[in-house]
């Protein structure tokens, strides 16, 4: 079995904002992209619009519909990919050593030639964050774009992860989490950042930011706006007279 570095020099991860994501899936389609033509062997995307479609995605974006104690129901959506926890169980249970936990940054991955597909990371993952990939026979996840963010060719801008980079909504954030002073974790202490499943004490180093208390919907233009016509006209104001005949 594999064994965790005892500390790790950075603790890279991602922050993710409940409040600002729109659900676009931008991320997904950015990752799905960037990691099928980079690091690793590409992922399998096979019959696609066929009746049994075979892919491998290592972000996806979830939708739920939330319905508060009072008011109407509200829809948050609710990315998710591989958290690189601190103690993470999918790198313990691996039998080749091919998972494993970098001592520089903290990132989670997968030595996809000593991987012999055995799913047993994907079994003991309790987020789900693993998949098979079956054209390769191979373990996928996230990695958090490895090849981006030391990748001294691209420019300043574009050394974070493909998911962070795309972000529309500036939903996704990327920084140290093992450093109290970087911007991550300032906005983690702020916002009251969050763990996913803490009770599973694996110790995600990737935090969520919980949506902020929604106000009264208010139309602030509304009394600018150009009064209703009373009774309808045209078209509409002769339907309307002539079903009261009916």
């Amino acid at each position: 079995m594999t064994s965790l570095p005892e500390y790790t020099e950075k603790t890279l991860g991602l922050v993710i904002d409940l409040d600002t994501c729109v659900g676009c899936h931008a991320c997904v389609t950015a990752c799905k992209g960037w990691n099928t033509e980079n690091y690793g062997a590409p992922l399998a995307d096979t019959d696609a619009y066929g009746a049994e479609p075979v892919g491998s995605f290592l972000n996806r974006v979830h939708s739920y519909e939330v319905q508060p104690e009072t008011g109407p129901a509200q829809l948050f959506h609710f990315p998710k990919s591989c958290l690189h926890c601190s103690d993470a169980p999918c790198v313990t249970v691996c039998p080749t050593g091919a998972s494993y936990k970098r001592v520089e940054d903290g990132i989670v991955l997968v030595n996809e030639s000593d991987c012999i597909g055995c799913g047993l990371c994907a079994w003991a993952c309790p987020y789900g964050a693993r998949e098979l990939d079956q054209a390769e026979g191979v373990m996928k996840k996230c990695t958090l774009c490895l090849d981006r963010i030391y990748n001294e060719n691209l420019p300043e801008e574009d050394r974070q992860p493909a998911c962070v980079r795309t972000c529309p909504a500036g939903a996704r954030h990327f920084g140290d989490l093992g450093d109290e002073t970087s911007a991550v974790s300032q906005l983690v202490a702020e916002r009251g950042g969050f763990d996913l499943m803490p009770e599973q004490g694996t110790k995600p180093v990737n935090k969520y930011l919980p949506p902020r208390p929604k106000d009264e919907q208010i139309d602030i233009l509304a009394p600018l706006l150009a009064p209703i016509a009373e009774e309808p006209a045209g078209f509409l104001g002769w339907l309307d007279r002539t079903l009261e005949k009916l």
